[in-house]
């Protein structure tokens, strides 16, 4: 599992939010932060306070990817065509980590990961075992025959807890899943309100 799998709720403490939406969440608890000043009063945040707090949240909810990758994946957002915000929502969703998650083949996108990087899925036919490989429209990404039967995929396609988003085509009966579309920010099933808007002022003044 990666390296946040141990204090993957920190960032929800730390935003005072349940960005997965998880029944496990320590805020469903508690809304104050982590650490022993976490309950004192929040101040107001600055402009900047805030639009950092949404680019690390956006970031956060990915995986918590890298400062290196989630930039480079702005800065192919910002060449291409379109609203920037929306490009970069785009582009994060089509990662296969993402589509393997947004699928419900596993239950946390760090899970995803994980199932990824062990080889568990293929695209188009052929095992892909980067996390990031970008899928395109009509891709199909698949659970391999050997590992349809593992505990962790069993639970996550019989879990209520998330819906699949409509621009997945999904079949749970053969744990397949095809790229219909490119989603813009509406259709991303988001459990909290993410602010790509704020991602891209902050990139424009630092």
């Amino acid at each position: 599992m990666t390296k946040r799998t141990s204090a993957k709720y920190k960032l929800d403490r730390r935003m005072g939010e349940n960005i997965w939406g998880r029944p496990k969440s320590p805020v469903n608890r508690r809304e104050y932060g982590p650490g022993q000043h976490g309950q004192r009063r929040k101040g107001k945040l600055s402009d900047f306070g805030l639009q950092l707090r949404a680019k690390q949240k956006l970031k956060g909810y990915y995986g918590d990817l890298t400062e290196k990758q989630f930039r480079r994946i702005f800065t192919e957002a910002e060449r291409v065509k379109g609203d920037t915000g929306e490009n970069l929502i785009g582009l994060l969703e089509q990662r296969l980590d993402a589509v393997v998650y947004r699928a419900k083949f596993v239950p946390t996108i760090f899970a995803a990961r994980q199932f990824v990087n062990h080889g568990h899925v293929t695209v188009n036919g052929q095992r892909v075992n980067i996390p990031s490989y970008r899928v395109k429209e009509g891709d199909v990404i698949a659970v391999r025959d050997r590992s349809k039967q593992i505990a962790l995929v069993l639970e996550a396609i019989a879990s209520s807890e998330r819906d699949v988003p409509e621009y997945l085509g999904v079949d749970h009966s053969k744990l397949t899943a095809e790229f219909i579309r490119l989603p813009s920010l509406s259709d991303v099933p988001y459990p909290v309100m993410m602010e790509p808007n704020l991602v891209v002022e902050f990139y424009a003044k630092n």
